[in-house]
């Protein structure tokens, strides 16, 4: 079988469909709640509800922070999501929405051990989403954005933050960027370049490639050295008003004002970011021969790249990722994200910073480097143990280096604590399926 038949992989997608929906149906869904404390018999409740529980309420009620001693608030994290920009499904509703945030809480517990929950709301509107997360900021530890349709979410995420003390993050926007921006590091590392001396084609200007932007200008590449391409082709002052991030940035890229559509952009361009639309054929190999020797071109449309990497290595790329877990080197945000908040958590920073998200890539990126770097190894495997404690260590470093974070942990604090909880709910979920406390999965329908 040719490995690159796209009947092939049709047929395999239709599989993982059909799988996905027994599996869904024999679990009902991906997430359960359960105690966390012993309850040994009936009496024990008089301790856990009434009239015990009315001390703890009494202490938080005088010290608010207090929550963070006698409830579990300190690991916990609401996924809020609008269901307006589900994956590559677009506006389909909070409740179609639903099993994309179970999903994004299951991966949270599972290598990061934090308590996520999903949260899917009807509130079509900017003011209506804000005062969601106001309201139930007193529950959580944490809020993490997502698939909240572009330009709202900006304005969604900058409010939060603003008017909130515990850490607002935008998935799509900031841990794309995140995960993005640390296998360029190592893209550059491979291909003997330094990224602030590199040429950059963004190729679609939507949530997550403004952040990109956002990162390489935070770190030191001058927004000169970045052409934006979106549907109008090669975006500069005169293409908006669309929202004040992205036309600020627009004006300060393409500092050659260069004109034209993506063939004219990348002329000579080092890296090809692609936050597109699904392809294949939105990058062709022809444009990939116009760029510098021994390019870098990541192609991170789901589910299809919007060129396949084969195409683009006999181009002549040297280095291609994209956003699928069967092709090699695979940007994904839950390599970011899980550990992304488990250091923010463990040392209560009040929001996460470019230098938090600066702190958890590089900490990505050296755990692949620790393992070896290779053109088609660029980033750890999405289940590498390593990934959520090292990420989690540098974030809440860099939290407490910023005056963000009310802990001041050591950093053999903050490894020991990530480590415990990515341990500890590895270790439940065996000990689950060793005693039969998980359905039984039913294999994929004919």
């Amino acid at each position: 079988m040719n490995p690159h038949d796209d009947d092939q992989r049709k047929k395999d997608a239709e599989k993982h469909y059909r799988t996905a929906l027994a599996w869904h149906e024999a679990c009902r869904g991906k997430q359960e709640l359960f105690p966390r404390c012993p309850v040994r018999g009936n009496a024990d409740f008089s301790v856990w509800y009434t009239p015990g529980v009315a001390e703890p309420c009494r202490r938080i009620h005088e010290d608010p922070s207090a929550a963070y001693t006698y409830t579990n608030v300190g690991n916990t994290i609401a996924v809020l999501s609008d269901g307006s920009r589900v994956l590559g499904l677009g506006d389909i509703g909070p409740a179609a929405g639903l099993p994309v945030m179970e999903g994004k809480g299951l991966i949270f517990k599972m290598y990061g051990g934090v308590d996520a929950f999903a949260l899917c709301v009807d509130a079509p509107t900017t003011e209506a989403m804000v005062a969601v997360g106001r309201a139930i900021a007193p529950s959580f530890g944490g809020i993490n954005l997502e698939d909240i349709a572009s330009p709202r979410c900006f304005d969604i995420l900058d409010r939060l933050r603003a008017e909130l003390d515990i850490p607002v993050w935008h998935d799509d926007r900031q841990g794309t960027a995140t995960v993005i921006f640390a296998g360029l590091m190592n893209a550059a590392r491979v291909t003997g370049r330094r990224l602030e001396d590199c040429r950059f084609v963004l190729l679609g200007a939507g949530a997550a490639n403004l952040a990109v932007a956002e990162l390489l200008a935070f770190t030191g590449v001058d927004p000169g050295r970045i052409v934006f391409v979106d549907r109008p082709g090669i975006l500069g002052p005169g293409h908006g008003p669309y929202h004040p991030l992205r036309d600020g940035l627009v004006a300060r890229s393409n500092g050659e004002r260069r004109a034209g559509g993506l063939p004219e952009a990348l002329d000579g361009a080092d890296v090809l970011v692609a936050l597109a639309a699904p392809g294949p054929g939105i990058i062709t190999e022809a444009h990939v021969r116009r760029m510098a020797k021994d390019p870098i071109v990541f192609a991170c449309a789901n589910p299809v790249p919007e060129i396949w990497p084969w195409e683009a290595a006999s181009a002549g790329a040297a280095v291609v990722a994209t956003g699928r877990g069967d092709f090699p080197n695979q940007v994904n945000n839950a390599l970011i994200f899980p550990g992304v908040f488990r250091g923010a958590l463990d040392v209560r920073a009040r929001t996460i910073s470019q230098g938090m998200c600066v702190a958890a890539a590089e900490a990505l990126a050296a755990v692949a480097a620790t393992a070896g770097l290779r053109p088609d190894r660029l980033l750890p495997a999405i289940d590498d143990p390593a990934v959520a404690p090292a990420v989690a260590t540098a974030v809440g470093l860099a939290a407490i280096g910023e005056g963000l974070a009310r802990l001041h942990l050591t950093r053999e604090e903050i490894f020991e604590k990530a480590t415990f909880f990515c341990n500890r709910s590895a270790k439940i979920m065996t000990m689950m399926l060793r005693e039969g406390l998980m359905p039984e999965l039913p294999g994929a329908p004919d």
